[in-house]
């Protein structure tokens, strides 16, 4: 049974504290947040992943890991659409995501992290969109498909940390849950692909038909399929495991210098998208 979101007495109505910031993850993320609260809503599309609030960098933050707790859930069945409601209704206003990839572009390495500024959606199965039966009918434009606030303060965060990022690069996100041929990695890279995972999309679209700002940080846990000979999940593990304090900095960073006061067109996404 779901738990109505707007029920008198519920805990979203007790939070002291609404958090402005959400982090979406994979596993393994949780130790981000400080003095954290483990909570469980309902929404409308079904039960999200559990939720942490807690704080980063002196500001109310919710974490959320995609997967679930013990990285449960594969990447097709992740409920998208109740993880970006959730962190709404809860009064999240940003989203930082951080995603773990294959690299198609040759000049990236193993544990770059990258900022992607596009995306190609090869997704096949997923619900995308909050408004499939609606009226009017909604076409959001997704020309920035990335807040520019949140990347260039990723950027800025990193230079400060002394921390190397790639600030441009365009994320293939396929269904999964296998990987790639090489034959279509090829037609990835023909296209302008960069990098490729199964998480970013539709993340960034439902976020954008929230009104919410939406950036991701991606980290290259290996070559993909035909970059090198064959592929285990275990060496993608012991990469992400390596890399996790200085993803972990950079989010600290970034989330402590948002700026209160939104300057994006990700605020009034809705305003020209009713058709």
């Amino acid at each position: 049974m779901l738990v109505s979101l707007r029920r008198k007495g519920s805990r979203l109505k007790n939070l002291e504290k609404k958090p402005e910031i959400a982090v979406i993850s994979g596993s393994g993320l949780e130790s981000l947040v400080k003095g954290v609260e483990q909570i469980r809503i309902g929404t409308p599309f079904g039960l999200p992943s559990p939720i942490f609030l807690g704080a980063i960098g002196g500001k109310s933050v919710a974490l959320l890991p995609r997967h679930g707790l013990g990285h449960s859930l594969l990447p097709h069945k992740v409920n998208y659409r109740a993880n970006i409601y959730a962190l709404r209704q809860l009064g999240a206003k940003r989203i930082i995501a951080t995603n773990a990839v294959g690299t198609i572009n040759k000049n990236f390495r193993l544990r770059d992290l990258v900022i992607p500024h596009d995306f190609i959606d090869f997704t096949k199965l997923r619900q995308t969109t909050f408004y499939e039966d609606t009226t009017p009918v909604i076409h959001i434009d997704m020309s920035q498909p990335y807040c520019p606030e949140i990347r260039n303060t990723i950027i800025r965060a990193a230079k400060q940390c002394n921390i190397r990022v790639w600030d441009k690069a365009v994320l293939v996100c396929t269904e999964g849950p296998r990987l790639e041929t090489p034959a279509e990695i090829e037609m990835f890279h023909r296209l302008g692909g960069d990098l490729v995972g199964m998480t970013g999309v539709p993340e960034a679209v439902l976020s954008r038909e929230l009104e919410m700002c939406y950036a991701a940080v991606c980290f290259v846990t290996n070559m993909a399929a035909g970059m090198q000979f064959r592929l285990r999940t275990s060496g993608v593990r012991k990469i992400a495991t390596k890399i996790r304090p200085l993803i972990e900095k950079l989010l600290s960073e970034t989330i402590k210098n948002l700026p209160r006061n939104h300057k994006c067109p990700c605020v009034d996404a809705l305003e020209n998208a009713r058709f």
